[in-house]
């Protein structure tokens, strides 16, 4: 088996790609973890060895085609939990995992905490944002009523996947933002939004590969989407209610003068690598 990876790790640094996906390529096709592979021995038969030298072979193929290592092993993890992914949805981002900080901080700090939220999933593509927040939601004793509005009808698939696999009571609407829950009222909003301007370069791994709706939010300053998203929160939420929504690190000014006329506070916060990559608000 080492012998696989030094030759997988040889290919993956003349092009560039991180050698920790070779480990995820091999204990993916092994069923083992990245430290089984380096702390025990593993034992094959020579016959399937070759079997297992073939197969990963084939998968070190597809990541140097820049197909990214979460649609080659089907999983993407984010916080504590282990999603299923495939073409047609977007692979969730640690850097979205700060936006659960927030909220579950939002649903603690409540005076009425006792009392259940209802917290919308604006674009919840694989249901990274809304699995995460009602299970820790739901580990902290805190109660939500969670419902996920999606409109690509292929990322739902997933969505759904994971909402069952998980075992959680996530109402799924397969519908534009700008025309779901209409006359539905609730507590918190949260939003990943496509937001790249059209014109952005982005890496192989995700021009080829990942869906272009989930991506790109308009011409120029990429706001188009971004700005519909806002309009959306501020329909669905109650006064007083908490809105928090990715965006591009160049749109936190965008982000805020966008929600000026309906939010009140509005606040950019820094993700993990001190980019502006969130804004906060409070509804009017």
């Amino acid at each position: 088996m080492k012998e696989l990876l030094r030759a997988a790790f040889v290919q993956f640094e003349k092009n560039q790609i991180a050698t920790v996906d070779a480990e995820i390529l091999l204990a993916h096709l092994l069923g083992v973890s990245r430290k089984q592979i380096h702390s025990q021995i593993i034992e094959l038969t020579d016959i399937d060895r070759e079997k297992i030298s073939a197969e990963y072979n084939e998968l070190i193929s597809q990541r140097l085609m820049g197909r990214p290592v979460q649609y080659i092993t089907g999983s993407a993890a984010f916080r504590y939990l282990d999603l299923e992914v495939g073409d047609g949805v977007l692979i969730p981002r640690p850097e979205s995992e700060l936006i659960v900080d927030r909220v579950i901080g939002v649903l603690n700090n409540a005076s009425d905490k006792d009392l259940a939220k209802a917290v919308i999933d604006l674009g919840a593509g694989s249901g990274a944002l809304c699995i995460a927040i009602a299970s820790e939601a739901s580990l902290k004793g805190l109660k939500v009523s969670m419902v996920a509005v999606e409109k690509s009808a292929q990322a739902a698939v997933w969505l759904n996947k994971n909402i069952a696999k998980y075992d959680l009571p996530i109402r799924v609407v397969i519908e534009d933002v700008a025309s779901a829950l209409i006359d539905v009222k609730a507590d918190l909003v949260v939003a990943n939004p496509p937001y790249i301007p059209d014109d952005e370069r982005l890496p192989v791994e995700v021009a080829n590969f990942e869906p272009e709706i989930a991506l790109r939010g308009g011409a120029v300053d990429g706001m188009d989407i971004p700005k519909q998203f806002i309009a959306a929160a501020a329909r669905l939420l109650k006064p007083g209610g908490f809105f928090i929504m990715e965006h591009h690190e160049k749109q936190g000014e965008l982000v805020r003068q966008g929600m000026a006329v309906e939010f009140l506070s509005a606040q950019t916060h820094a993700d993990l690598t001190g980019r502006d990559r969130f804004t906060s608000a409070i509804k009017r």
